[in-house]
């Protein structure tokens, strides 16, 4: 497998918008093929994408349950249903892990799916996870290798503190993260600096900033997706700029 880039952050920052941006990024600059894996129950990163989603894989966990075909084995069944849940885009592959947990033992599920998905994701240059707004997949360790984390935020306090507290987090966990960044979105006017726990924690270098954007709202609200934006808006210009600067380092030091 290639370069893990993770992203998470508080809910309504732009982080699914931001992880369209980055495959968009990825695909344009001939870093692909690509799998963009929509961690987030409330899966939305097709949108930003512009593709069809039908299935995810929590369709399929809770399919294995009742509905495995006789004859078949389980571990066959859910390669078969991961296969129909992979949406194909032009330099990507999609993949959506669907709504939390109901009801029962899903141990054996998790399991099969993690090990399927594993196998999967060695077939890509590049793997692109939108996480789920808050801590939880990274303190269930969904992620064990990242090359390459953004933590995404809006200019408001409660925004940055819990991106400090999701890197708190990851530090305190098992896991490998080359290279660890803070993209401050949706703003106006930058600071003059940063409260100082953010830049303890983040460092001098490594936060970045991406301007407020009026036709980023407008393709919001007319439902266009997202990752299509003009490549002169100021946006995706400025995220680009970022892109340019991170994903070098990152793969230096893969």
């Amino acid at each position: 497998m290639g370069l893990t880039i993770a992203l998470g952050g508080k809910g309504g920052t732009g982080k699914t918008t931001l992880a369209g941006l980055v495959i968009r990024y990825l695909i344009e600059t001939g870093r692909k093929p690509v799998l963009a894996v929509d961690a987030d129950s409330n899966s939305n990163l097709n949108e930003v994408l512009g593709v069809p989603l039908e299935e995810t894989l929590s369709d399929a966990r809770e399919m294995m349950k009742k509905d495995v075909p006789v004859g078949m084995t389980k571990d066959i069944f859910m390669e078969m249903k991961m296969e129909q849940s992979l949406v194909e885009g032009e330099g990507f592959d999609l993949i959506a892990m669907g709504r939390p947990e109901g009801p029962g033992c899903y141990c054996a599920a998790n399991n099969l799916l993690s090990s399927l998905l594993d196998r999967l994701m060695k077939n890509y240059d590049y793997l692109v996870i939108d996480n789920e707004a808050g801590m939880e997949h990274f303190s269930r360790l969904t992620q064990k290798d990242v090359d390459l984390l953004l933590l995404v935020s809006d200019s408001s306090r409660r925004g940055l503190m819990a991106a400090c507290r999701i890197a708190e987090l990851v530090d305190s966990l098992p896991m490998r993260v080359g290279h660890r960044i803070l993209v401050v979105n949706q703003v106006q006017e930058p600071p003059a600096r940063w409260p100082e726990d953010v830049e303890k924690m983040f460092g001098d270098g490594n936060i970045y900033v991406l301007p407020a954007d009026p036709l980023l709202a407008q393709f919001d609200m007319e439902g266009k997706p997202t990752s299509r934006l003009p490549a002169d808006a100021p946006v995706v210009q400025e995220a680009y700029a970022i892109f340019d600067k991170v994903l070098p380092r990152a793969e230096k030091a893969a």
